[in-house]
């Protein structure tokens, strides 16, 4: 058989049973205009899905390239949302059609928290990495990277009012950062230990931070206006400060010696205390912030209400009347001193409901609505999303369970799949159901109650599913009526292994009571079964052995048997007389799973051979039907195919973010299915393209070179010191490449340039006008615009790439760019690329007698073509507006 016939490619084809991976957080959203509360955005492994919780739908599937979904953030006008990855990217999603055109890189590693400033035109990303960093949303490109924090980052705030931020990390931190500055001017150390959620209330006026702790601590901020306050002297002002100073708790704030004039204070104010002992996951508000949520480690989620300053003090004012009431009788006619109430936080922040879950709640939103309600989503530990209605007007509200989405996926892991004989049907079971997916549409056919399953199969036929459980348990379900037929003790403990019989007439089970024991189908009637019989599987033979028995398998002929034991050893036994024939021994530890090909049955493949170099344990193993080509599955989270021929290995499938549990191959090897810890399932898919070996091993060998490059580190700017502010991009091989590029163009246009000196001289030499030069390929399939066409780099990229690209290349960049400029073509990108090379090379570019004269130029064209540009931009809104006025009047 040929190269390209023998070793044919796989690829992902689709990803289903998880509703909800647990690294994400849930996020309510709005798609085109509809009714807000409707739509959650949840992660799922790479890709993100959007779920209509009324239909039980998935409405919209944005996807991922390689790395897990670690947060979501949408964007306040509704219409985009940005997505944070594993390994520090951060895509920005528009929701109305599922594209995402800007993509940013500059965390180490996985983004923590993602937040929009309040017009959405800038994003700041905190990350493992200790890092938080700004990004231009509309340039597309970072603004800076702002570092000080010693842990990940676990919330970050913008306040609307001011151009500050608040941050807080798992150092105990929660810093305020100057973003007109970039500098950290207070730390605030009130904390023992991890802050791990943060929320703004009162208007920007109060901070309440959740730490590792019951206990929700309340700050009081109060600004100090720059300057001199209207009407107030500058003695008041300084006596302000120091009084401010001495009321700050010992050891609360450090302040930064860059700031004399502290732009606020902050005053611890109370705490409120919830029910939960454990550590606060979640610390949420509507966007009024007049209902606060939260929750821990379990399944109560915790809601409270944050009273306006007018119903304090309404409250306060009862409060008083009654303080009155009681003094007066209890003075009786004497006159005693005038009663006085203390306001606490607790009559600011009050209990409103507890909000009991079906599991572990690992991630909250809420959403007010205008009726009063709050509608509340939760995304659960056991892959569930549930969503409730509380109606916060009430006194005492009940939270009202609204939705649940679970028919789409298990509660727990998947432990074991199958193929049906026909391709179309696949059988996955868990610890509590077993599903039937229809392989072409993905949904789910039947769901079935079952024991914790460890291994199935289809019933020849394909009316009948056959598991084997934990508890030892062989469960027999019709497909038809989705029903359980019967369920027979089989073994004294679990039942680890099961196979189908080559004849088709009958199973074999090996289980943990150290036996292997056949069965036969036989189709009975009794009372359930009525007028017509149904199957059932009667028990014919045991083949005692002296240890746990973790597989069994068929020889192709039904000749052999293969059982895999607990004490490292598989033994083959001759199927008609149990006569034991051959030991195979090798493995240091116990074979978890063999299978045996399907050609002739020379090839026994168990999970540890040392051919294999595994990193990690072997969950499972099978071969391709027909072939010597087998495939199997790990706790590396990958799924590797390999030539057991040639004993070498083909293809390596990534996908999974979690260990890989189990496989199952079609009888035509056209697809493969796979479960996951991750609580997925992956289809996989034979395609036509072939497989070149060498190529297969070049591609691992990038992939090596580019994860170590992602873990390099920043791009430094000369003349730069490190402090807290640094450059937001980091060095990557796209930005490798970008640069090569960069200088392959400039390399061409300076073959180009000297072409057309040599044909000046020429022509001046003979005295007439000689035939042009022939001009580069790629100049002529580019139309000969310019130069820029060979380097159309993402903007993301562009200032990292230039920050790596050798001075050598910048003076012809800088003649470059002039002539683009005077061209009027991308004046605006220019100017970006010209201002952030000035600012690098700033003191070898000043220091270069040959670049004065470029620069002279550069500054009379920019601003020219600038104040052109915007005069044009002005015209047009001037047109497009009198267009407009003209029409309404032309309609009314």
């Amino acid at each position: 058989m040929g190269l390209t016939k023998q070793y044919l490619r796989y690829v992902s084809s689709a990803v289903f049973g998880v509703i909800g991976s647990q690294k994400a957080n849930i996020a309510f959203v709005t798609l085109r205009g509809g009714e807000k509360g409707r739509y959650v955005a949840v992660g799922a492994c790479e890709h993100v899905f959007i779920w209509d919780v009324r239909k039980a739908e998935k409405v919209l599937i944005l996807e991922g390239k390689k790395h897990e979904v670690t947060y979501l953030c949408p964007s306040p006008d509704g219409v985009h949302i940005a997505v944070g990855y594993e390994d520090g990217g951060v895509r920005i999603f528009n929701l109305l059609n599922g594209e995402s055109n800007i993509s940013f890189s500059g965390h180490k590693s996985a983004v923590s928290v993602i937040r929009y400033d309040a017009l959405g035109a800038r994003l700041v990303t905190g990350s493992r990495d200790t890092d938080v960093i700004v990004w231009d949303i509309i340039n597309e490109c970072g603004l800076y990277r702002l570092k000080g924090h010693k842990d990940a980052i676990t919330q970050i705030l913008f306040l609307e009012s001011k151009n500050l931020l608040i941050t807080s990390s798992k150092d105990s931190f929660v810093k305020w950062w100057d973003l007109d500055t970039q500098h950290c001017f207070k730390t605030m150390v009130g904390h023992r230990t991890e802050v791990w959620g943060m929320v703004m209330l009162n208007q920007e006026r109060r901070l309440l931070t959740g730490s590792a702790d019951s206990e929700l601590r309340a700050w009081d901020i109060q600004y100090i206006e720059e300057g001199k306050e209207v009407g107030e002297p500058q003695e008041k002002k300084v006596r302000t400060l120091l009084e401010n100073e001495e009321e700050d708790e010992e050891g609360l704030d450090e302040e930064s010696d860059f700031c004399p004039q502290r732009i606020l204070s902050c005053k611890k104010a109370g705490s409120v205390l919830r029910e939960a002992r454990d550590r606060v996951v979640s610390l949420v508000t509507d966007a009024k912030a007049k209902v606060l949520a939260c929750h821990g480690l379990d399944a109560t989620l915790e809601v409270f209400t944050v009273l306006s300053e007018e119903e304090v003090q309404k409250k306060m004012d009862r409060k008083l009347k009654k303080a009155k009431k009681k003094a007066k009788l209890q003075e009786g006619e004497e006159h005693g001193p005038e009663p006085v109430v203390e306001r606490k936080l607790s009559d600011e922040i009050q209990k409103l409901a507890n909000i009991k879950a079906s599991s572990k709640i690992r991630s909250m939103d809420c959403l007010a609505v205008p009726n009063g309600e709050m509608k509340l989503a939760l995304l659960l530990q056991n892959n569930t999303v549930e969503t409730y209605t509380l109606n916060t007007t009430e006194k005492n509200p009940t939270g009202t369970k609204t939705s649940r989405l679970t028919l789409s996926g298990h509660r727990t892991d998947v432990r074991t799949l199958a193929f049906s004989s026909d391709n179309i049907a696949i059988l996955s079971a868990s610890g509590e159901t077993v599903k039937v997916w229809n392989r072409s549409t993905l949904q789910v056919i039947r769901t079935m109650g079952c024991e914790y399953a460890l291994c199935s199969l289809f019933v020849p036929g394909d009316r009948q599913i056959i598991l084997g459980t934990k508890s030892g348990k062989i469960q027999l379900f019709d497909l038809a009526s989705g029903s359980l037929l019967e369920t027979t003790d089989a073994h004294a403990g679990a039942l680890w292994s099961m196979c189908l019989s080559p004849d088709q007439r009958g199973i074999v089970t090996g289980g943990a009571d150290k036996t292997v024991k056949f069965w036969d189908f036989e189709l009975i009637k009794d009372q359930d079964s009525g007028k017509n019989k149904r199957l059932t599987v009667k028990h014919t033979r045991t083949l005692q052995l002296d240890e746990d028995v973790l597989c069994v398998r068929y020889s192709p002929d039904q000749r052999l048997l293969a059982v895999s034991l607990l004490d490292c050893t598989v033994k083959i036994f001759y199927t008609d007389t149990l006569k034991f024939f051959l030991s195979l021994y090798g493995h240091k530890l116990p074979v978890l799973c063999l299978d045996i090909s399907h050609v002739n049955g020379h090839y026994l493949s168990s999970t540890v051979l040392s051919l294999l170099s595994f990193r990690s344990s072997v969950m499972f193993l099978q071969f391709v039907p027909k072939t010597h080509l087998f495939f199997t599955a790990g706790k590396d989270r990958k799924i590797k195919q390999w030539d057991a021929d040639k004993f070498e290995h083909i293809q390596t499938l990534e996908g999974h973010h979690r260990e890989v549990w189990c496989l199952a191959i079609s009888p035509n090897g056209d697809h493969i299915v796979s479960s996951s810890h991750d609580k997925s399932l992956r289809l996989w898919e034979r395609t036509r393209d072939p497989i070149i070996l060498e190529e297969e091993k070049e591609m691992e060998r990038e992939a090596e070179f580019e994860e170590s490059l992602a873990k390099g580190d920043e791009p430094v700017v000369p003349g730069e010191t490190k402090g807290e502010a640094e450059p937001a991009g980091k060095k990557t091989i796209e930005t490798v490449k970008a640069a090569e590029r960069i200088m392959e163009a400039v390399e061409l246009y300076r073959e180009e340039s000297e072409k057309l000196e040599e044909h000046s001289a020429a022509c001046k030499a003979a005295g007439k006008e000689l035939p042009p030069p022939k001009m580069n390929p790629i100049l002529v399939a580019f139309g000969n615009i310019s130069v820029s066409v060979c380097f159309n780099i993402s903007t993301g990229f562009l200032e990292v790439s230039l920050l790596v690209l050798p001075f050598p290349y910048v003076p012809d960049l800088l003649k470059l760019f002039n002539g683009y400029v005077q061209q009027g073509l991308e004046v605006e990108l220019v100017c970006r690329c010209l201002f952030f090379l000035l600012r690098v090379h700033f003191g070898q570019i000043t220091s270069n007698q040959m670049l004065l004269s470029v620069i002279d130029e550069l500054r009379t064209n920019t601003i020219s073509k600038v104040r052109e540009i915007r005069v044009n931009r002005f015209e047009e809104k001037k047109r497009k507006r009198k267009k407009r006025e003209r029409a309404v009047l032309t309609i009314t």
